[in-house]
Protein backbone atom coordinates (compact mmCIF):
# COMPACT_ATOMS: atom_id res chain seq x y z
CA UNK A 1 0.00 0.00 0.00
CA UNK A 2 1.34 3.36 -0.77
CA UNK A 3 2.49 5.55 2.00
CA UNK A 4 -0.76 8.26 2.90
CA UNK A 5 0.00 11.82 3.82
CA UNK A 6 -2.04 11.74 6.20
CA UNK A 7 -0.79 7.87 7.31
CA UNK A 8 0.57 8.75 11.25
CA UNK A 9 -2.48 10.93 11.84
CA UNK A 10 -4.91 8.05 10.78
CA UNK A 11 -3.32 4.73 11.81
CA UNK A 12 -5.42 4.20 14.70
CA UNK A 13 -8.62 5.22 13.47
CA UNK A 14 -8.04 3.28 10.17
CA UNK A 15 -7.26 0.11 11.90
CA UNK A 16 -10.68 0.41 13.66
CA UNK A 17 -12.48 1.41 10.63
CA UNK A 18 -11.02 -1.75 8.71
CA UNK A 19 -11.92 -3.59 11.18
CA UNK A 20 -15.48 -2.60 11.62
CA UNK A 21 -16.20 -1.15 8.40
CA UNK A 22 -17.75 2.18 7.25
CA UNK A 23 -20.92 0.84 5.83
CA UNK A 24 -22.16 -0.06 9.33
CA UNK A 25 -25.65 0.19 10.85
CA UNK A 26 -27.11 -0.70 13.77
CA UNK A 27 -29.10 -4.08 13.73
CA UNK A 28 -31.92 -5.68 15.93
CA UNK A 29 -29.84 -8.85 17.00
CA UNK A 30 -26.18 -9.34 17.31
CA UNK A 31 -23.80 -9.74 14.35
CA UNK A 32 -23.77 -13.61 14.76
CA UNK A 33 -27.97 -14.05 15.24
CA UNK A 34 -28.15 -11.65 12.12
CA UNK A 35 -25.78 -13.44 10.00
CA UNK A 36 -27.12 -17.21 11.00
CA UNK A 37 -30.76 -16.26 10.37
CA UNK A 38 -29.79 -15.05 6.42
CA UNK A 39 -28.23 -18.26 6.48
CA UNK A 40 -31.01 -20.78 7.92
CA UNK A 41 -33.07 -18.43 5.49
CA UNK A 42 -31.17 -19.34 2.30
CA UNK A 43 -31.09 -22.83 3.33
CA UNK A 44 -34.96 -22.72 3.51
CA UNK A 45 -36.10 -21.28 0.51
CA UNK A 46 -35.23 -23.82 -3.10
CA UNK A 47 -32.15 -24.55 -4.16
CA UNK A 48 -29.64 -21.78 -5.89
CA UNK A 49 -30.23 -22.12 -9.17
CA UNK A 50 -26.77 -20.32 -10.69
CA UNK A 51 -28.23 -19.09 -13.53
CA UNK A 52 -31.44 -17.32 -12.70
CA UNK A 53 -31.35 -16.96 -8.83
CA UNK A 54 -29.21 -13.96 -7.76
CA UNK A 55 -28.71 -13.36 -4.27
CA UNK A 56 -28.20 -9.99 -3.23
CA UNK A 57 -26.92 -8.56 0.23
CA UNK A 58 -28.28 -5.25 2.35
CA UNK A 59 -27.26 -3.76 5.77
CA UNK A 60 -30.89 -3.59 6.49
CA UNK A 61 -34.56 -4.39 5.95
CA UNK A 62 -36.17 -3.85 2.95
CA UNK A 63 -38.74 -1.87 5.23
CA UNK A 64 -42.03 0.10 4.12
CA UNK A 65 -41.86 -0.21 0.50
CA UNK A 66 -45.04 2.68 0.12
CA UNK A 67 -44.28 4.07 -2.79
CA UNK A 68 -45.65 7.55 -1.99
CA UNK A 69 -43.38 7.57 1.28
CA UNK A 70 -39.60 7.71 2.23
CA UNK A 71 -39.12 5.14 4.93
CA UNK A 72 -38.52 1.78 1.84
CA UNK A 73 -35.34 0.81 0.11
CA UNK A 74 -35.08 2.58 -2.95
CA UNK A 75 -33.65 -0.08 -4.67
CA UNK A 76 -36.66 -2.53 -3.86
CA UNK A 77 -39.16 0.10 -4.74
CA UNK A 78 -36.96 0.41 -8.08
CA UNK A 79 -38.01 -3.46 -8.56
CA UNK A 80 -41.74 -3.35 -7.60
CA UNK A 81 -43.11 0.09 -9.01
CA UNK A 82 -42.59 1.72 -12.78
CA UNK A 83 -43.12 5.69 -13.11
CA UNK A 84 -44.44 7.96 -15.87
CA UNK A 85 -40.35 8.35 -17.64
CA UNK A 86 -37.17 7.13 -17.39
CA UNK A 87 -33.99 8.54 -17.21
CA UNK A 88 -31.22 8.02 -19.17
CA UNK A 89 -27.85 8.51 -19.42
CA UNK A 90 -29.51 10.02 -23.18
CA UNK A 91 -32.12 11.73 -21.36
CA UNK A 92 -35.61 10.96 -20.80
CA UNK A 93 -37.36 8.05 -22.29
CA UNK A 94 -40.99 6.55 -22.40
CA UNK A 95 -41.97 4.38 -19.42
CA UNK A 96 -45.65 4.02 -18.03
CA UNK A 97 -46.22 6.75 -20.58
CA UNK A 98 -45.48 5.93 -23.95
CA UNK A 99 -45.34 9.76 -25.13
CA UNK A 100 -45.73 13.05 -23.65
CA UNK A 101 -45.77 16.46 -25.09
CA UNK A 102 -45.87 20.18 -23.40
CA UNK A 103 -47.52 23.34 -24.14
CA UNK A 104 -45.72 26.77 -25.19
CA UNK A 105 -45.91 28.06 -21.97
CA UNK A 106 -44.35 24.83 -20.15
CA UNK A 107 -47.62 24.67 -17.77
CA UNK A 108 -49.21 21.91 -19.30
CA UNK A 109 -47.72 18.34 -19.57
CA UNK A 110 -50.19 15.92 -21.40
CA UNK A 111 -48.74 11.72 -21.30
CA UNK A 112 -50.39 9.03 -23.80
CA UNK A 113 -50.44 5.82 -21.25
CA UNK A 114 -49.16 2.93 -22.50
CA UNK A 115 -51.73 0.31 -23.38
CA UNK A 116 -51.77 -3.33 -22.20
CA UNK A 117 -50.27 -3.20 -18.81
CA UNK A 118 -51.38 -4.20 -15.53
CA UNK A 119 -49.94 -4.27 -11.91
CA UNK A 120 -49.17 -7.82 -10.79
CA UNK A 121 -52.54 -8.28 -9.22
CA UNK A 122 -54.74 -7.87 -12.14
CA UNK A 123 -55.63 -4.48 -11.70
CA UNK A 124 -55.55 -2.20 -15.25
CA UNK A 125 -52.59 0.22 -15.26
CA UNK A 126 -54.29 3.73 -17.06
CA UNK A 127 -54.80 7.09 -17.03
CA UNK A 128 -57.58 6.43 -14.31
CA UNK A 129 -54.93 4.41 -11.94
CA UNK A 130 -52.08 6.93 -12.49
CA UNK A 131 -54.61 9.99 -11.63
CA UNK A 132 -55.66 7.33 -8.19
CA UNK A 133 -52.20 7.17 -7.76
CA UNK A 134 -51.58 11.42 -8.25
CA UNK A 135 -54.47 11.67 -5.61
CA UNK A 136 -53.56 10.06 -3.35
CA UNK A 137 -49.61 11.93 -3.51
CA UNK A 138 -51.44 15.40 -3.38
CA UNK A 139 -53.44 14.36 -0.54
CA UNK A 140 -50.55 14.14 1.76
CA UNK A 141 -48.86 17.55 -0.09
CA UNK A 142 -47.38 18.39 3.01
CA UNK A 143 -45.21 15.78 2.67
CA UNK A 144 -43.88 16.09 -0.56
CA UNK A 145 -43.35 20.01 -0.48
CA UNK A 146 -39.44 19.91 -0.81
CA UNK A 147 -40.67 19.04 -4.64
CA UNK A 148 -41.53 22.41 -5.96
CA UNK A 149 -43.48 20.80 -8.49
CA UNK A 150 -46.31 19.87 -5.69
CA UNK A 151 -46.18 24.13 -4.98
CA UNK A 152 -47.07 24.62 -8.36
CA UNK A 153 -49.13 21.98 -9.29
CA UNK A 154 -52.67 23.24 -10.42
CA UNK A 155 -54.78 19.82 -10.93
CA UNK A 156 -54.54 16.57 -12.53
CA UNK A 157 -56.83 14.96 -15.04
CA UNK A 158 -57.51 11.95 -17.32
CA UNK A 159 -59.56 12.77 -19.71
CA UNK A 160 -60.21 9.55 -21.17
CA UNK A 161 -58.02 5.93 -20.41
CA UNK A 162 -55.43 6.85 -22.29
CA UNK A 163 -54.17 10.47 -21.56
CA UNK A 164 -53.19 11.94 -18.28
CA UNK A 165 -52.93 15.81 -17.67
CA UNK A 166 -50.89 17.97 -15.16
CA UNK A 167 -51.53 21.61 -15.02
CA UNK A 168 -48.83 24.12 -12.92
CA UNK A 169 -49.25 27.66 -11.87
CA UNK A 170 -45.73 28.02 -13.77
CA UNK A 171 -43.53 26.41 -15.86
CA UNK A 172 -41.01 23.95 -13.92
CA UNK A 173 -38.00 23.00 -15.66
CA UNK A 174 -37.13 19.66 -13.83
CA UNK A 175 -40.95 18.55 -14.04
CA UNK A 176 -39.30 15.07 -15.89
CA UNK A 177 -36.51 14.27 -13.56
CA UNK A 178 -38.82 14.34 -10.50
CA UNK A 179 -41.01 11.97 -12.34
CA UNK A 180 -38.72 9.67 -13.05
CA UNK A 181 -36.81 9.25 -9.88
CA UNK A 182 -37.95 6.42 -7.41
CA UNK A 183 -40.51 8.23 -5.51
CA UNK A 184 -42.99 9.27 -4.71
CA UNK A 185 -44.63 9.53 -8.33
CA UNK A 186 -44.19 5.92 -8.48
CA UNK A 187 -47.57 3.81 -9.84
CA UNK A 188 -49.02 1.13 -6.85
CA UNK A 189 -52.15 -1.02 -7.76
CA UNK A 190 -54.76 1.47 -6.47
CA UNK A 191 -56.62 -1.79 -5.43
CA UNK A 192 -53.85 -1.93 -2.44
CA UNK A 193 -54.62 1.47 -1.45
CA UNK A 194 -56.51 2.31 1.76
CA UNK A 195 -59.83 3.64 0.34
CA UNK A 196 -57.84 5.63 -2.34
CA UNK A 197 -55.20 6.71 0.18
CA UNK A 198 -51.32 5.75 0.48
CA UNK A 199 -51.18 8.81 3.33
CA UNK A 200 -51.39 5.85 6.37
CA UNK A 201 -49.80 3.39 4.57
CA UNK A 202 -51.15 0.59 1.57
CA UNK A 203 -52.23 -3.36 1.91
CA UNK A 204 -50.08 -4.79 0.21
CA UNK A 205 -47.17 -3.88 -2.39
CA UNK A 206 -48.01 -3.99 -5.84
CA UNK A 207 -46.67 -2.19 -8.74
CA UNK A 208 -46.12 -3.11 -12.36
CA UNK A 209 -42.36 -3.62 -12.06
CA UNK A 210 -39.94 -5.88 -13.16
CA UNK A 211 -40.38 -8.00 -9.78
CA UNK A 212 -42.98 -8.85 -7.42
CA UNK A 213 -42.09 -9.59 -3.54
CA UNK A 214 -42.84 -12.94 -2.90
CA UNK A 215 -42.09 -13.58 0.76
CA UNK A 216 -40.28 -11.14 3.62
CA UNK A 217 -39.09 -11.63 6.87
CA UNK A 218 -38.26 -8.57 9.01
CA UNK A 219 -34.12 -8.44 9.56
CA UNK A 220 -33.52 -11.39 7.53
CA UNK A 221 -34.50 -11.81 3.71
CA UNK A 222 -36.51 -10.69 1.12
CA UNK A 223 -37.44 -12.44 -2.14
CA UNK A 224 -38.72 -11.01 -4.89
CA UNK A 225 -39.66 -13.04 -8.51
CA UNK A 226 -40.03 -12.09 -11.67
CA UNK A 227 -43.40 -10.17 -12.66
CA UNK A 228 -45.08 -12.77 -14.90
CA UNK A 229 -47.07 -9.81 -15.87
CA UNK A 230 -44.68 -7.68 -17.39
CA UNK A 231 -44.84 -5.36 -19.94
CA UNK A 232 -41.18 -4.95 -20.74
CA UNK A 233 -38.19 -6.54 -21.63
CA UNK A 234 -38.13 -10.12 -19.05
CA UNK A 235 -35.13 -10.28 -16.30
CA UNK A 236 -32.98 -13.18 -16.77
CA UNK A 237 -32.48 -13.32 -13.58
CA UNK A 238 -35.94 -14.69 -12.02
CA UNK A 239 -35.52 -14.68 -8.25
CA UNK A 240 -33.60 -12.15 -5.92
CA UNK A 241 -33.43 -13.37 -2.57
CA UNK A 242 -32.08 -10.50 -0.34
CA UNK A 243 -30.34 -11.73 2.82
CA UNK A 244 -30.31 -9.07 5.92
CA UNK A 245 -26.17 -8.39 7.24
CA UNK A 246 -25.99 -5.52 8.67
CA UNK A 247 -21.87 -5.57 9.62
CA UNK A 248 -19.46 -5.23 6.55
CA UNK A 249 -16.73 -7.63 7.59
CA UNK A 250 -19.40 -10.38 7.27
CA UNK A 251 -20.87 -9.43 3.86
CA UNK A 252 -17.53 -9.23 2.95
CA UNK A 253 -16.69 -13.11 4.17
CA UNK A 254 -20.14 -13.77 2.67
CA UNK A 255 -19.31 -12.70 -0.56
CA UNK A 256 -15.68 -15.18 -0.36
CA UNK A 257 -17.85 -17.81 1.08
CA UNK A 258 -20.35 -18.04 -1.96
CA UNK A 259 -23.03 -17.25 0.01
CA UNK A 260 -24.37 -13.91 -1.75
CA UNK A 261 -23.50 -13.11 -5.74
CA UNK A 262 -23.44 -9.19 -5.07
CA UNK A 263 -22.83 -6.55 -2.64
CA UNK A 264 -23.89 -3.00 -4.29
CA UNK A 265 -24.17 1.00 -3.06
CA UNK A 266 -21.91 3.93 -1.99
CA UNK A 267 -21.96 2.44 2.03
CA UNK A 268 -22.65 -1.18 1.37
CA UNK A 269 -18.42 -1.43 0.81
CA UNK A 270 -15.73 -0.07 2.63
CA UNK A 271 -12.27 1.31 0.65
CA UNK A 272 -10.16 -1.48 1.99
CA UNK A 273 -11.92 -4.05 0.37
CA UNK A 274 -12.49 -1.94 -2.83
CA UNK A 275 -8.52 -1.76 -2.63
CA UNK A 276 -8.29 -5.09 -1.86
CA UNK A 277 -10.10 -7.07 -5.08
CA UNK A 278 -9.69 -3.90 -7.35
CA UNK A 279 -6.92 -5.11 -8.97
CA UNK A 280 -7.47 -9.27 -8.03
CA UNK A 281 -9.29 -12.08 -10.53
CA UNK A 282 -11.85 -13.37 -7.93
CA UNK A 283 -14.26 -10.83 -8.17
CA UNK A 284 -15.46 -8.19 -10.28
CA UNK A 285 -15.12 -4.44 -8.93
CA UNK A 286 -17.17 -1.69 -9.94
CA UNK A 287 -17.08 1.98 -9.61
CA UNK A 288 -19.53 4.77 -11.16
CA UNK A 289 -18.63 8.12 -11.84
CA UNK A 290 -19.05 10.87 -9.18
CA UNK A 291 -22.63 10.62 -7.54
CA UNK A 292 -22.44 13.22 -4.54
CA UNK A 293 -21.07 15.35 -2.64
CA UNK A 294 -19.56 14.49 1.07
CA UNK A 295 -19.50 17.53 3.04
CA UNK A 296 -19.83 19.07 6.28
CA UNK A 297 -22.28 22.14 6.37
CA UNK A 298 -20.59 25.19 8.54
CA UNK A 299 -23.49 26.61 10.71
CA UNK A 300 -23.68 30.71 9.98
CA UNK A 301 -25.50 31.39 13.13
CA UNK A 302 -23.15 30.09 15.76
CA UNK A 303 -20.92 32.61 17.32
CA UNK A 304 -18.08 31.90 16.11
CA UNK A 305 -19.04 30.28 12.51
CA UNK A 306 -21.20 33.59 11.79
CA UNK A 307 -17.70 35.29 10.50
CA UNK A 308 -17.06 34.45 7.30
CA UNK A 309 -13.50 34.95 7.41
CA UNK A 310 -13.36 31.82 10.05
CA UNK A 311 -15.22 29.46 7.63
CA UNK A 312 -13.25 30.21 5.10
CA UNK A 313 -10.11 29.44 7.21
CA UNK A 314 -11.64 26.39 8.03
CA UNK A 315 -11.96 25.50 4.15
CA UNK A 316 -8.08 26.24 3.84
CA UNK A 317 -7.07 24.03 6.80
CA UNK A 318 -8.79 21.04 5.76
CA UNK A 319 -6.87 18.66 3.67
CA UNK A 320 -9.15 17.13 1.32
CA UNK A 321 -6.47 14.94 -0.50
CA UNK A 322 -5.35 13.49 2.16
CA UNK A 323 -8.80 12.20 3.24
CA UNK A 324 -8.97 10.79 0.11
CA UNK A 325 -5.67 8.81 0.18
CA UNK A 326 -6.29 7.99 3.44
CA UNK A 327 -9.75 7.24 4.18
CA UNK A 328 -10.58 6.29 0.42
CA UNK A 329 -7.49 5.20 -1.15
CA UNK A 330 -8.25 7.88 -3.96
CA UNK A 331 -11.44 5.85 -4.79
CA UNK A 332 -13.14 9.40 -3.96
CA UNK A 333 -11.65 12.32 -5.18
CA UNK A 334 -11.19 15.23 -3.40
CA UNK A 335 -13.67 17.95 -3.53
CA UNK A 336 -12.90 21.57 -4.55
CA UNK A 337 -16.99 22.35 -5.02
CA UNK A 338 -20.31 21.51 -3.81
CA UNK A 339 -20.88 20.12 -6.81
CA UNK A 340 -18.42 18.29 -9.10
CA UNK A 341 -18.23 19.98 -12.24
CA UNK A 342 -19.84 16.51 -14.11
CA UNK A 343 -23.09 18.04 -12.39
CA UNK A 344 -25.68 20.01 -14.85
CA UNK A 345 -24.88 23.66 -14.94
CA UNK A 346 -22.17 23.54 -12.32
CA UNK A 347 -18.77 23.73 -14.33
CA UNK A 348 -18.64 27.59 -13.93
CA UNK A 349 -15.17 27.61 -12.70
CA UNK A 350 -15.05 28.12 -9.45
CA UNK A 351 -11.71 28.24 -7.30
CA UNK A 352 -11.27 26.32 -5.00
CA UNK A 353 -10.17 27.00 -1.77
CA UNK A 354 -6.49 25.64 -1.66
CA UNK A 355 -5.13 23.53 1.85
CA UNK A 356 -3.42 26.20 3.21
CA UNK A 357 -2.40 25.96 7.03
CA UNK A 358 -0.32 29.16 7.24
CA UNK A 359 -3.08 30.97 5.40
CA UNK A 360 -5.83 29.42 7.70
CA UNK A 361 -3.98 30.52 11.10
CA UNK A 362 -3.40 34.02 9.43
CA UNK A 363 -6.61 34.56 8.18
CA UNK A 364 -8.26 33.31 11.64
CA UNK A 365 -5.23 36.01 13.00
CA UNK A 366 -6.67 38.46 11.21
CA UNK A 367 -10.42 37.82 12.39
CA UNK A 368 -9.43 38.31 15.94
CA UNK A 369 -8.57 34.96 17.09
CA UNK A 370 -5.64 34.65 18.66
CA UNK A 371 -3.41 31.68 20.12
CA UNK A 372 -4.31 31.28 23.95
CA UNK A 373 -3.48 28.66 26.75
CA UNK A 374 -3.72 25.40 26.06
CA UNK A 375 -2.94 26.21 22.50
CA UNK A 376 -6.70 27.48 21.84
CA UNK A 377 -6.97 30.50 20.19
CA UNK A 378 -9.08 33.07 22.14
CA UNK A 379 -11.61 36.14 21.48
CA UNK A 380 -12.25 39.03 23.88
CA UNK A 381 -12.25 35.83 26.16
CA UNK A 382 -13.82 32.95 24.27
CA UNK A 383 -12.42 29.90 23.41
CA UNK A 384 -12.81 28.78 19.63
CA UNK A 385 -14.33 25.46 20.66
CA UNK A 386 -16.59 24.09 17.81
CA UNK A 387 -18.93 20.52 17.82
CA UNK A 388 -18.78 18.28 14.85
CA UNK A 389 -21.91 16.09 14.79
CA UNK A 390 -21.85 12.93 12.64
CA UNK A 391 -24.03 9.74 12.06
CA UNK A 392 -22.44 7.14 14.64
CA UNK A 393 -23.55 4.47 11.91
CA UNK A 394 -20.91 5.52 9.71
CA UNK A 395 -17.56 4.63 10.53
CA UNK A 396 -16.24 6.26 7.85
CA UNK A 397 -17.71 10.12 9.09
CA UNK A 398 -15.96 9.01 13.03
CA UNK A 399 -12.95 8.34 10.89
CA UNK A 400 -12.66 12.24 9.39
CA UNK A 401 -14.02 13.57 12.41
CA UNK A 402 -11.22 12.08 14.74
CA UNK A 403 -8.98 13.39 11.75
CA UNK A 404 -10.17 16.82 11.61
CA UNK A 405 -10.02 17.14 15.48
CA UNK A 406 -6.73 16.32 15.49
CA UNK A 407 -5.91 18.66 12.46
CA UNK A 408 -7.71 21.53 13.64
CA UNK A 409 -6.68 21.43 17.22
CA UNK A 410 -2.67 21.84 15.40
CA UNK A 411 -3.92 25.35 14.49
CA UNK A 412 -6.12 26.49 17.56
CA UNK A 413 -9.70 25.08 17.26
CA UNK A 414 -10.85 22.90 19.88
CA UNK A 415 -13.34 20.41 18.33
CA UNK A 416 -15.62 18.31 20.09
CA UNK A 417 -16.67 15.11 18.11
CA UNK A 418 -20.48 13.83 18.60
CA UNK A 419 -21.60 10.61 17.19
CA UNK A 420 -25.51 10.03 17.36
CA UNK A 421 -27.57 7.32 16.21
CA UNK A 422 -29.23 8.22 12.68
CA UNK A 423 -32.60 9.39 13.50
CA UNK A 424 -31.17 11.71 16.28
CA UNK A 425 -28.38 12.92 14.11
CA UNK A 426 -30.94 13.72 11.45
CA UNK A 427 -33.28 15.19 13.26
CA UNK A 428 -30.75 17.39 14.82
CA UNK A 429 -29.43 18.41 12.04
CA UNK A 430 -33.01 19.29 10.73
CA UNK A 431 -33.20 21.90 13.61
CA UNK A 432 -30.17 23.26 14.08
CA UNK A 433 -28.66 22.11 16.37
CA UNK A 434 -24.91 21.55 14.99
CA UNK A 435 -22.03 23.75 14.75
CA UNK A 436 -20.74 21.53 12.23
CA UNK A 437 -22.17 18.55 10.79
CA UNK A 438 -21.96 15.93 7.70
CA UNK A 439 -24.12 15.79 5.42
CA UNK A 440 -24.20 14.32 1.47
CA UNK A 441 -25.78 16.21 -1.53
CA UNK A 442 -28.98 14.70 -2.82
CA UNK A 443 -26.61 13.16 -5.81
CA UNK A 444 -27.72 12.04 -9.36
CA UNK A 445 -29.91 12.81 -10.95
CA UNK A 446 -31.55 15.06 -8.13
CA UNK A 447 -28.37 17.76 -8.40
CA UNK A 448 -28.64 20.13 -8.53
CA UNK A 449 -32.17 21.18 -8.51
CA UNK A 450 -33.40 19.43 -5.78
CA UNK A 451 -30.33 20.23 -3.10
CA UNK A 452 -30.84 23.87 -4.23
CA UNK A 453 -34.25 23.68 -3.66
CA UNK A 454 -34.52 21.83 -0.33
CA UNK A 455 -32.45 24.75 0.62
CA UNK A 456 -35.28 27.10 0.97
CA UNK A 457 -36.99 25.27 3.83
CA UNK A 458 -36.18 23.07 6.86
CA UNK A 459 -35.60 19.79 5.10
CA UNK A 460 -32.17 19.25 6.16
CA UNK A 461 -29.63 21.39 7.76
CA UNK A 462 -28.86 23.77 5.01
CA UNK A 463 -32.18 25.76 5.86
CA UNK A 464 -30.75 26.39 9.59
CA UNK A 465 -27.12 26.46 8.57
CA UNK A 466 -27.95 29.00 5.89
CA UNK A 467 -29.57 31.65 8.54
CA UNK A 468 -26.84 33.67 9.39
CA UNK A 469 -26.06 34.46 5.44
CA UNK A 470 -26.82 38.55 4.73
CA UNK A 471 -27.60 37.33 1.39
CA UNK A 472 -30.31 34.27 2.67
CA UNK A 473 -33.15 36.03 0.76
CA UNK A 474 -31.50 36.87 -2.11
CA UNK A 475 -30.26 32.88 -3.00
CA UNK A 476 -33.61 32.10 -2.18
CA UNK A 477 -35.34 33.85 -4.68
CA UNK A 478 -32.71 33.09 -6.92
CA UNK A 479 -33.38 29.31 -6.80
CA UNK A 480 -36.98 29.87 -7.00
CA UNK A 481 -36.30 31.26 -10.43
CA UNK A 482 -34.01 29.34 -11.45
CA UNK A 483 -36.51 26.13 -11.22
CA UNK A 484 -39.53 28.12 -12.75
CA UNK A 485 -36.62 29.61 -15.98
CA UNK A 486 -37.52 28.54 -19.29
CA UNK A 487 -34.57 30.57 -20.75
CA UNK A 488 -31.70 28.21 -20.70
CA UNK A 489 -29.01 30.85 -20.78
CA UNK A 490 -30.61 32.76 -18.41
CA UNK A 491 -30.88 29.37 -16.08
CA UNK A 492 -27.34 29.23 -16.30
CA UNK A 493 -26.04 32.70 -15.46
CA UNK A 494 -28.87 32.37 -12.00
CA UNK A 495 -26.67 28.75 -11.06
CA UNK A 496 -23.69 30.40 -11.66
CA UNK A 497 -25.17 33.57 -9.55
CA UNK A 498 -26.16 31.00 -6.20
CA UNK A 499 -23.70 28.31 -6.81
CA UNK A 500 -20.46 31.27 -6.38
CA UNK A 501 -22.22 32.94 -3.28
CA UNK A 502 -22.62 29.63 -1.61
CA UNK A 503 -19.13 29.17 -2.50
CA UNK A 504 -17.57 32.45 -1.69
CA UNK A 505 -19.81 32.73 1.78
CA UNK A 506 -18.10 29.19 3.14
CA UNK A 507 -21.48 27.36 3.95
CA UNK A 508 -20.49 24.42 3.04
CA UNK A 509 -17.44 22.39 3.73
CA UNK A 510 -16.85 19.56 0.54
CA UNK A 511 -14.92 16.63 1.11
CA UNK A 512 -14.74 14.28 -1.28
CA UNK A 513 -16.78 13.28 -4.32
CA UNK A 514 -19.12 10.08 -3.43
CA UNK A 515 -18.98 6.98 -6.32
CA UNK A 516 -21.35 3.98 -6.11
CA UNK A 517 -19.73 0.38 -5.84
CA UNK A 518 -20.22 -2.61 -6.51
CA UNK A 519 -18.54 -6.09 -5.76
CA UNK A 520 -20.14 -9.39 -7.51
CA UNK A 521 -19.16 -13.00 -8.31
CA UNK A 522 -17.20 -13.14 -11.52
CA UNK A 523 -20.31 -15.34 -12.72
CA UNK A 524 -22.98 -12.19 -12.69
CA UNK A 525 -22.54 -9.81 -16.02
CA UNK A 526 -24.25 -7.08 -16.22
CA UNK A 527 -23.38 -5.17 -13.12
CA UNK A 528 -22.71 -1.52 -13.63
CA UNK A 529 -24.78 1.60 -12.72
CA UNK A 530 -27.99 3.88 -13.98
CA UNK A 531 -28.68 7.81 -14.00
CA UNK A 532 -30.40 6.75 -10.41
CA UNK A 533 -27.40 6.36 -7.88
CA UNK A 534 -30.04 4.07 -5.73
CA UNK A 535 -31.56 2.06 -8.38
CA UNK A 536 -29.33 -1.46 -8.29
CA UNK A 537 -30.49 -2.49 -11.65
CA UNK A 538 -31.16 -6.43 -11.73
CA UNK A 539 -32.92 -6.28 -14.94
CA UNK A 540 -29.62 -6.01 -17.05
CA UNK A 541 -27.65 -8.82 -14.97
CA UNK A 542 -27.62 -12.38 -15.94
CA UNK A 543 -25.80 -15.11 -15.41
CA UNK A 544 -22.46 -16.90 -17.53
Amino acid sequence: MKKKLLYTCLAGVMSAAVLAGCGKAPASSTQAATSNKAEESQDAGQPKDAKEELVFVNYRDIRDLNPHLYAGEMYAQEMLYDTLVSITKDGYAPCLAESWTISEDGKTYTFKIRKGVTFSDGEVCDANAIKANFDAIIENKDRHTWLEMMNLLVGVSAPDAETFVIELSKPYYPMLTELGVTRPFAMISPKAMKDGSTKEGVNAYVGTGAYVLKESVTDEYAIFEANETYWGETPKVKKITVKVIPDNQTRILALEKGEIDLIFGKNMIDADAVNKYKDGSKFTVSLSAPTSTRQIVLNTTNDILKDKAVRQAILHATNRQAISDGVFYGLEAPADTLFSESTPYCKIGLKPYAFDVEKAGQMLDEAGWVMGGNNIREKDGKAMKLSLLYNSDSVTEKTISEYLQSEYGKIGISLEIKGEEEQSYRDNMKAGHFDMVFNICWGTPYDPQSSLSAMRQPVYGDYAAQQGLEDKKEIDEAITEILVSTDEAKRQELYRHVLTRLHEDAVYLPLTYECNKAISSLSLKGVGFTQTQYEVPFGQMYFE
